[in-house]
């Protein structure tokens, strides 16, 4: 079972240097083929140096030709895109399981959650939610909505009033505030992870979102006096998803542990 997961854990890291070029890659007018290459000297990389995080640690953070640093974003979304299909692989795993009921909700799971994490990342460094990943995302789960033959159960339709309810009091905050308090990328985001987790679980993302984004402004006033002020903006978009993938993943744990999350 080691063994597995192991394995679904380079797989995911693989995945994840992918995910990089598209964050790179993204809305610049390049395309997604082409040998990638150090972005201070242009020099183009061999396989042995795209190895995902391997590749960093040998290389002590920096290109072979130039000696310029690369960013820990790249190890970074390497290592947590591989913890994301250990995850998403724990949830699903059912003993006795035809390898379609297994393969249909991870797929869609895995797909979800690697578009969360390049709609972070991106947000994290450009301070935007782009519109077109943004869209994609909510396409996905309205659709997996309708995906029962039998059509809406009622759990889903609760999903359903998720994609409403769940961004509406943003979104009057974001109306009467002209915008100046919450970003309208952040509130259609909030559509999606209504389809995805509903409103109880919406909610509770929500709130986990909440709590470690204060927690993190909190460390980066305190540390980092001279970058940020209380005027700083800080992204809410990588919180949602962070919120959004714990309650995912693990949202049938804690619900047992805390049973108002299932109200």
């Amino acid at each position: 079972m080691l063994l597995y997961y192991f394995a679904l854990f380079i797989l995911g890291t693989l995945i994840g240097s992918f995910l990089n070029v598209v964050i790179y890659r993204f809305q610049t007018g390049k395309g997604l083929g082409g040998r990638s290459m150090c972005m201070s000297c242009g020099k183009t990389l061999h396989w042995y140096e795209l190895l995902p995080i391997v590749s960093f640690v040998i290389q002590h953070r920096r290109c072979t030709k130039c000696k310029s640093k690369i960013a820990w974003q790249y190890p970074i979304v390497e290592a947590i895109t591989g913890l994301v299909f250990v995850a998403l692989a724990a949830k699903y795993y059912m003993p006795g399981a035809t390898l379609w009921q297994f393969l249909a909700p991870l797929l869609f799971a895995v797909f979800c959650m690697c578009l969360l994490i390049v709609i972070s990342v991106y947000d994290l460094k450009h301070m935007i939610i782009p519109n077109r990943l943004c869209y994609l995302f909510i396409a996905l789960t309205f659709l997996n909505l309708f995906i029962s033959p039998a059509g809406i159960t009622v759990p889903e339709l609760w999903h359903l009033l998720g994609g409403i309810l769940l961004p509406l009091p943003f979104f009057l905050l974001w109306y009467f505030s002209d915008g100046k308090l919450m970003g309208f990328g952040d509130i259609k985001l909030m559509i999606g992870i209504g389809f995805l987790l509903g409103i109880a679980m919406g909610i509770a993302a929500l709130m986990i979102a909440f709590w470690s984004g204060a927690l993190v402004a909190i460390v980066l006033l305190f540390f980092r006096k001279k970058r940020y002020t209380m005027k700083s903006e800080v992204p809410f978009g990588p919180f949602l998803v962070l919120g959004t993938f714990i309650m995912y993943a693990f949202g049938t744990c804690l619900v047992q542990l805390f049973p108002y999350f299932s109200l």
